[in-house]
């Protein structure tokens, strides 16, 4: 068995979470290559999961400030003033919170969805088989008739617009978001506080991801995405990695089985302080991190 210590583990997760003092991002073209450099990260700090997220690199490992004055709150700005640009992709996506992916890996995630190639017919198929809400159905169609629209006038346009309907439009939005099926692609000066996002669907903002993801097999798409994990947090136990990934357990074990016959990661790795034992990057074991 191999043995990993805390103090090593954190100074690795120092470099790729980027939140030492003289590490950290000060500009939007920094923050666009750590994401490409990552892969996926949060957008927040996420309690209970260790992740990097761009709050973090930017301001440190501390809670997200309640003041609005607040310096790492450029990441906000750096967020809005990307929307629709596709330098990366922005929606809520893992733990049903708000990820940034890089361009690359984009199509591993996709290939995971339950998107088989036809945007006219594939919401309709999971729709009638019960794993799509009427509401779901209702917003998606919103938009395939209108086009892109802020989230108020896709309220109305998908009849969820009254004080009953939120908590289930915000369901189902979440749902869309998650299933790569819709994203924000822009910022509207709309509402009471004069800020809404416009959202648009994932197939008409991205036409060419289709035909990217169409050689993905989910199997590879599941090897690429975990070593791409494992490479920012260098080691997880299993039920760390299940908080993050909505996968059937037998499909992370498989994939986990996978990359330790590559010799990517090693399995059993005893982590020091708190003692448990941890899957580990194979690198973070045999380099000098």
């Amino acid at each position: 068995m191999y043995h990993l210590s805390s103090v090593t583990l954190k100074k690795y997760r120092e470099k790729t979470f980027r939140s030492r003092q003289d590490n950290r991002l000060h500009t939007l073209e920094e923050a666009i290559e750590f994401v490409n450099q990552r892969g996926f990260i949060f957008f927040w700090p996420i309690q209970q999961v260790i992740f990097p997220s761009l709050w973090t690199a930017v301001a440190g490992d501390r809670p997200v400030a309640n003041q609005h004055d607040d310096p790492g709150h450029i990441t906000w700005g750096w967020k809005d003033q990307l929307l629709g640009k596709k330098v990366w992709y922005y929606a809520k996506i893992l733990y049903r919170r708000n990820t940034l992916i890089s361009l690359n890996l984009l199509p591993y995630f996709f290939a995971l969805s339950p998107n088989f190639g036809d945007p006219y017919q594939d919401y309709m198929d999971q729709y009638h088989n019960g794993s799509l809400t009427l509401e779901a159905k209702q917003v998606y169609e919103a938009l395939l008739r209108e086009g892109p629209m802020d989230t108020i006038s896709l309220r109305k346009a998908a009849r969820l617009s009254s004080s009953e309907s939120t908590s289930r439009f915000t369901r189902a939005l979440d749902t869309l978001q998650m299933e790569f099926k819709v994203l924000p692609v822009g910022v509207a000066r709309t509402g009471a506080w004069h800020y809404a996002f416009v959202y648009d669907l994932v197939h008409r903002h991205y036409p060419e991801l289709i035909d990217q993801t169409r050689s993905i097999s989910e199997n590879q798409a599941r090897y690429k995405i975990l070593l791409t994990y494992f490479e920012s947090v260098g080691a997880a136990n299993l039920m760390e990695m299940q908080r993050i990934f909505p996968w059937q357990k037998e499909d992370l074990q498989r994939t986990l089985q996978a990359l330790a016959h590559v010799n990517m990661i090693q399995t059993e790795v005893e982590l020091e302080n708190p003692k448990q034992s941890v899957f580990a990057l194979s690198s973070i074991l045999f380099n000098d991190v």
